[in-house]
């Protein structure tokens, strides 16, 4: 059968068989940033987003996924510029051995999209789907902590940026 969606942004056509695991599809695909943890939806290690909400790849059939958005780890730099939740995974050694980090920044940017200002209870909440033996969560937190004030600061800009087009658009018209 085919399937398609959109994956990073880019439109796929791929073949797959009806009981395929849209995960194993993502990875003979070469998206290997989506990592095969327990295949039981209970470590993170498979988390994408579908549609801009965090999924456990490895309990839903490619075929569920038709006509989807799927945003994988390798989607998220732009060019060769990290996101912020990347850099600031980075800048507070939130990165250990890297098994589950897709997955909590997966999780980390559905959640900013939802709540830019969150709190540390909802951070620790949208991270808990996401096993991690290294870090010991209070890293990948601050971390995403850390890049919600990003995002607000290049928002900020953002709308500054825009109000002066418009009025400059309006000095111009006769």
């Amino acid at each position: 059968m085919q399937l398609v969606l959109k994956v990073n942004g880019e439109s796929k056509h791929w073949t797959i068989a009806p009981g395929d695991l849209l995960l194993d599809v993502l990875r003979r695909e070469a998206y290997f940033g989506v990592k095969r943890g327990c295949e039981t939806g209970e470590c993170g290690a498979c988390t994408v987003l579908l549609n801009g909400k965090p999924i456990n790849s490895c309990l839903m059939f490619a075929a569920q996924a038709e006509g989807g958005e799927i945003l994988t780890i390798e989607g998220v730099a732009q060019r060769d510029k990290l996101d912020a939740i990347q850099e600031a995974f980075l800048e507070h050694g939130a990165v250990q051995c890297g098994y589950c980090t897709p997955g909590m920044i997966l999780s980390a940017k559905a959640l900013l999209a939802e709540h830019p200002d969150p709190t540390e209870a909802q951070v620790r909440e949208a991270l808990a789907g996401n096993f991690c033996r290294c870090t010991g969560y209070l890293k990948p937190v601050e971390a995403v902590l850390a890049a919600a004030k990003v995002y607000r600061s290049l928002a900020a800009k953002e709308q500054k940026r825009s109000q002066k087009a418009k009025r400059q658009r309006q000095k111009s018209k006769p």
